[in-house]
């Protein structure tokens, strides 16, 4: 049986907000986690489910019923089969596919939060791996977004990756990404530099808008290849980044009106829709989605910590990426 707390809410706080108010009666739990309670309906205010905006008037009775608190975030080994490109004592390369976290992240339940991810797979895989990103980051130097594909590299001690990292940070490690944008580019090789920090509303994005703390981002690209298809324009390219901001190639390419395909969270579109020749025919549209972002890392090119030598590391275009392609050329 679920736990049922009760609360009232005196009249001194009306005005405030539902989750401002709970933040106060449930002191160990976090605002972030009280929204998350509230959306998923284990809050009631009289009886009704609301928003955690809601703005009190004082006198309600509101309920939360389960759990409060979300069990500890821990990396734990687990027998997931990794791509390893290139290992050694100091270091590897893994290609990780679409759909995998790095590591442990926020989630609803224990093994949303906890398994399934590239660390959990590393700790099965390598019996040493760097400590200096702490517990729940073992190895992890850098990071792809879970529905980027492609190359990461991870290290295996804390000399190697106190000097991989000083290398990332002396822009001295060259990543190079494949991707497929909405639209033409209008030049076949351009440089945006735009600012990338926070966004104040939308706390899982990451914006270009002039906020304070926002942080230089670089990136280069140079197009591939431009299809015009009967779903569309689209544009295939190559992007080097010199900075690594979160999200950064999808945040620059929204920036520049050319969404990478498949990243609805900045504005690209849920699925493609074929256009027929005739637009007065009324008949069902041919459609086809993706269910990732197409972006891949696809080139990886920095000098061995160790040996001094440097390494360039390549991955194909996954199976699924490829199969788009083919679908919107056909």
């Amino acid at each position: 049986m679920a736990d049922t707390q009760l609360f009232s809410v005196p009249v001194e706080a009306a005005g405030w907000r539902l989750d401002q108010f709970l933040v106060g009666e449930l002191v160990t739990v976090s605002r972030s986690r009280i929204q998350q309670l509230v959306a998923d309906g284990a809050v009631m205010v009289d009886g009704k489910l609301e928003k955690a905006s809601l703005k009190l008037r004082g006198g309600e009775s509101v309920t939360v019923t389960g759990e409060t608190e979300v069990s500890p975030l821990e990396a734990r080994a687990e027998d997931i089969p990794l791509d390893v490109v290139y290992e050694d004592e100091d270091l590897a390369v893994i290609n990780k596919p679409a759909g995998m976290m790095v590591h442990a992240g926020s989630g609803a339940t224990d093994e949303a939060r906890s398994g399934g991810t590239l660390v959990n797979a590393l700790l099965h895989r390598f019996p040493t791996l760097s400590s200096v990103g702490g517990e729940l980051r073992p190895g992890i130097v850098h990071r792809l977004d879970k529905e980027t594909s492609g190359l990461i590299l991870i290290a295996r001690n804390d000399e190697a990756h106190e000097k991989l990292a000083a290398a990332f940070g002396d822009r001295k490690v060259t990543k190079t990404y494949v991707t497929l944008v909405e639209g033409h580019l209008p030049e076949d090789g351009a440089t945006i530099q735009a600012p990338i920090g926070r966004d104040a509303v939308r706390r899982t994005r990451m914006t270009t808008r002039k906020l304070e703390g926002a942080r230089a981002a670089v990136s280069h690209y140079r197009v591939v290849e431009r299809l015009t298809t009967r779903f569309g324009r689209f544009t295939l390219a190559r992007v080097r980044i010199e900075t690594g901001r979160t999200h950064q190639i999808r945040v620059h390419m929204a920036h520049v009106h050319h969404p990478v395909v498949g990243d609805t969270l900045y504005g690209a579109a849920a699925q493609q829709t074929a256009q027929h020749p005739d637009p007065n025919r009324k008949s069902a549209r041919e459609t086809i989605a993706l269910g990732r972002n197409f972006l891949h890392a696809a080139e990886l090119e920095f000098t061995h910590p160790t040996t001094g030598a440097v390494l360039q590391l390549t991955s194909p275009l996954p199976a699924e990426l490829n199969e788009f392609l083919a679908r919107l050329r056909s």
